[in-house]
C-alpha cells in the first residue's frame, strides 16, 4: 500500500483534469499519478512534458521503453518494470527477453542498435561520471542530438520515478498480469 493517499481525477481542479484523462490514455499511471497529484505543480508538469515528448515522438518508442525498464531493472523498481515491460512485449520482445535485459551484450532479441540503447542507459544510471567519448561516436551513428538529450533525459528522469515510487511504495499490477496486459494495450 503507498504510503501517501492517491488523489483522483476527481480531487483535481477541474483545469488539471484533462490532463489527467490524457495521462491515462498513455498507461495506466493513476496510482503514481494520484501520489503525485498531492502537489499539483509535480502532477501537471511532470506529465504536462511526458505527453508532450511522446506526442512529439523525436525518438521511436522501442528506445524509450528499452532505457526506462533498464534503468528500472538496474533500481530493482518493479512499479516502472510493471508499466514499461509489457510496452516492450509490444515492441516485440518476449517476457523472458524483458527480465533479461542487462544481459544485453549477448541478448538474442536485441539488435545492435538496442544493445547501445541498453548499454547507454546502464552508463548514465551507473557510470554517467566515467561515460568516454566513443559511445557518443557510436550513438551520434544511429541518433540525432535532439534524440540523444531525450534519450538522456528520459533515462536519468526514469531513475528519479524509481526513487519517487519506491520509496512512496506506489504499486500496480505485476507483469504478465492481465491488468498489466491491458495497460499495455492501451498504449
Amino acid at each position: 500500500m503507498s504510503r501517501i493517499t492517491r488523489k483522483s481525477r476527481d480531487d483535481l481542479p477541474a483545469a488539471e483534469q484533462p490532463l489527467w484523462d490524457r495521462m491515462l490514455a498513455a498507461g495506466d499511471f493513476a496510482d503514481q499519478a494520484g501520489v503525485m497529484a498531492q502537489r499539483l505543480p509535480i502532477f501537471s508538469q511532470t506529465w504536462a512534458l511526458l505527453l508532450q515528448l511522446g506526442q512529439e515522438a523525436v525518438l521511436p518508442k522501442r528506445y524509450t521503453e528499452l532505457a526506462i525498464v533498464t534503468v528500472s531493472l538496474l533500481n530493482e523498481c518493479e512499479y516502472c518494470i510493471d508499466h514499461h515491460g509489457p510496452k516492450l512485449l509490444v515492441e516485440g520482445l518476449s517476457s523472458e527477453g524483458v527480465r533479461t535485459l542487462l544481459d544485453y551484450a549477448s541478448h538474442p532479441e536485441l539488435n545492435e542498435l538496442d544493445r547501445l540503447v541498453v548499454e547507454y542507459a546502464i552508463a548514465v544510471t551507473r557510470n554517467w561520471s566515467q561515460t568516454r567519448d566513443e559511445i557518443f561516436g557510436r550513438l551520434h551513428q544511429h541518433f540525432s542530438e535532439a534524440q540523444i538529450v531525450e534519450l538522456t533525459w528520459r533515462t536519468a528522469l526514469c531513475g528519479a520515478f524509481n526513487r519517487f515510487n519506491d520509496i512512496l511504495q506506489v504499486q500496480t499490477a505485476p507483469l504478465g498480469s492481465p491488468a498489466a496486459s491491458e495497460a499495455a494495450a492501451q498504449v
